[in-house]
């Protein structure tokens, strides 16, 4: 018993030998290197923190009035107060309160107002490449915006555009795609759409210019008697849950899809540079830190809401598709028009590029990754596989 116990002895000893040797050898013919990395975990790797005594006090505004974004300037401010122990207290006015909603960019940039929260696209008589920040037609989405703004520059693009005017900025806040228009007409041809009279602002209308159709950038408080009364015979706002508030569904009968205007709706917190400089650095980590959560958290916030929004919307108006010959079309239209601003305004052309070869770049991953969308298996298995 002794000895066949050792022989078995001698063997676990042997092969541990050898699986230990064989190991070590592999370890040293393959020699793994980090991939990627942190670039502020290299920045802050030796930065010694202290957290300062003095206490700041802002003013910002928004031009959202009552409509479900004002909540993301809330949180924002919420969360700047919560993560700095109240040394920097942001109080949100009212719309209007201070100034009127679009004049909060110059309030800002001469000091009435701290800062204030917005969607870019607004400042679009300041400078056109404001509106390539906030949202393009066939253009970058929710994951799009934040990978391309956090990661390939964007962000540090829209900053020092605003860094013209006296200002910095960072994103804040992301709707995902928007709604469709709302329209008392079956419009799903390219035909369909020529003549028709529609609400939406930016570059989608001179698009839709383009394609024959009578456009019109009525104001939000405005829309809903414009359509009662036939003044225009569709329009767009922004994401369902945004939507159903206002009512549109009530005298409506489709919504056309999908929102090609507004792939991904980005929003902004934008600074006086002055105000912004004078913050210790912990508080500036504290302000990025964030207007980054609020990105994420609006987003998931926003298209969790949809869907009930979409249901209750559902019991009054009927959602159908343009073909696929229309969207091709809409397509070719806003790639020419998209081209053209290119060539006469360099600050579009810097951005757009930008965002065409980061989508470029991603398009080999999104390709690979394709057929496995998340839909409820029932569908999936009946072919469904594309988002």
């Amino acid at each position: 018993m002794k000895k066949v116990l050792g022989i078995f002895l001698a063997i676990v000893l042997a092969v541990t030998f050898t699986v230990a040797i064989s190991h070590n050898a592999y370890a040293k013919k393959k020699k793994f290197v980090k991939f990627g990395e942190d670039p502020r975990a290299k920045a802050w790797k030796h930065k010694r923190w202290t957290t300062s005594k003095k206490k700041f006090h802002w003013r910002m505004s928004d031009p959202w009035g009552g409509i479900l974004f004002h909540d993301i300037s809330i949180h924002f401010a919420d969360s700047v107060r919560a993560a700095s122990g109240g040394r920097l207290d942001i109080k949100v006015f009212p719309t209007g309160s201070i100034v009127p909603a679009m004049q909060i960019f110059d309030a800002t940039a001469k000091g009435t107002l701290d800062c204030f929260h917005s969607w870019p696209g607004y400042w679009k008589g300041k400078n056109e490449a404001f509106v390539a920040f906030a949202s393009v037609p066939f253009g970058l989405d929710a994951e799009g915006y934040s990978i391309w703004g956090y990661e390939r520059g964007g962000e540090k693009m829209l900053s020092k555009l605003y860094e013209k005017y006296g200002m910095v900025a960072f994103f804040c806040g992301q709707a995902g795609q928007e709604l469709g228009l709302f329209s008392n007409k079956k419009a799903t041809k390219m035909e369909d759409f020529k003549g028709m009279k529609v609400r939406t602002p930016g570059w989608y209308m001179d698009i839709l210019t383009r394609m024959g159709v009578s456009v019109t950038p009525l104001p939000g408080s405005e829309i809903y008697l414009a359509l009662e009364r036939g003044v225009i015979d569709a329009c767009e706002f922004s994401a369902p849950a945004v939507d159903y508030p206002m009512g549109f569904h009530e005298i409506t009968k489709y919504v056309i899809e999908p929102g090609v205007h507004q792939p991904g709706c980005q929003f902004d917190i934008v600074i006086n540079k002055k105000k912004w400089d004078a913050l210790p650095e912990d508080l500036k980590a504290i302000v990025k830190i964030c207007a980054k959560e609020t990105q994420l958290w609006s987003w998931v916030w926003i298209e969790n809401l949809n869907i009930p929004a979409l249901r209750l919307m559902g019991k009054h108006v009927k959602y159908i598709k343009m073909t696929d010959d229309a969207l091709d079309q809409f397509a070719k239209v806003t790639h020419a028009y998209l081209e053209e601003l290119k060539k006469k305004y360099p600050d579009v052309k810097k951005v757009l590029d930008s965002q065409e070869k980061f989508r470029k770049d991603f398009a080999q991953w999104r390709d690979l990754r394709g057929k496995v969308a998340p839909w409820p298996y029932s569908e999936y298995v009946k072919g469904k596989h594309l988002q």
